[in-house]
């Protein structure tokens, strides 16, 4: 029988803690098969999370909006309007329960996604995200960040699109004190969250199917 993916695409603000609670829910339903597994593209309120490895003095304004402490792997980032949140919760047994494939898997998406728009971006090892060069100066402009659950994925991406980039310097992005962060609309103003959204899908929708013997895929 063909495993399906489903996709759900929030219009409205989600709050951090009823999203990473769904993601809890979802996945157990996804473990004992009483659920699809699901991409959820969505945008946070204003706020700062602090992953599994995070400094308390990489974050450097402790009063501007709210910070939660997250399960995913990694350190400080932003999440807030304008920035496309994808969260994956997707059954890791496509991907030989091998969570290094996964990562390169949505690595090489991105990267794809990112050529759409005329736009190089490429991963590093040592700095983790997604990186970009500008005036030959490297920067960030998307970060993945997963938790792993009896092999199912919670949390999942965050790529910058046009937020506002003033809520980076509250924080030292992920740890990385020496490189500059920017957005998608500092490159090319005519890229939208929808226009990112498609080209995203398309080519998620491509490389999964290949990948992991995905027949259909459904949006919802």
């Amino acid at each position: 029988m063909t495993r399906k993916i489903e996709y759900y695409k929030s219009t409205t603000l989600v709050d951090y803690q009823e999203a990473s609670n769904f993601m809890e829910r979802r996945a157990i339903s996804i473990r004992n098969g009483e659920m699809k597994e699901l991409i959820w593209l969505l945008e946070h309120p204003s706020i700062y999370t602090a992953g599994s490895s995070a400094k308390e003095e990489e974050l450097l304004v402790t009063n501007k909006i709210p910070v939660y402490q997250t399960p995913r792997g990694g350190k400080y980032t932003y999440h807030g309007p304008g920035q496309r949140v994808i969260y994956l919760m997707i059954d890791l047994e496509r991907f030989n329960k091998d969570i290094r494939y996964f990562i390169q898997t949505l690595e090489e998406i991105l990267i794809n996604t990112m050529a759409s728009f005329n736009i190089d971006v490429y991963p590093s090892r040592d700095r983790i995200g997604l990186w970009v060069k500008r005036d030959n100066e490297e920067q960030k402009i998307g970060a993945i960040g997963l938790k792993v659950k009896k092999w199912i994925s919670l949390h999942g991406i965050a790529i910058n699109i046009n937020p506002n980039m003033d809520y980076f310097n509250g924080i030292i992005p992920c740890g990385l004190s020496n490189f500059g962060v920017t957005s998608l609309n500092e490159i090319d103003t005519n890229i939208s969250i929808e226009r990112f959204d498609k080209k995203f899908i398309e080519n998620f929708e491509y490389k999964i199917a290949k990948l992991t013997r995905i027949d259909n895929l459904i949006l919802s």
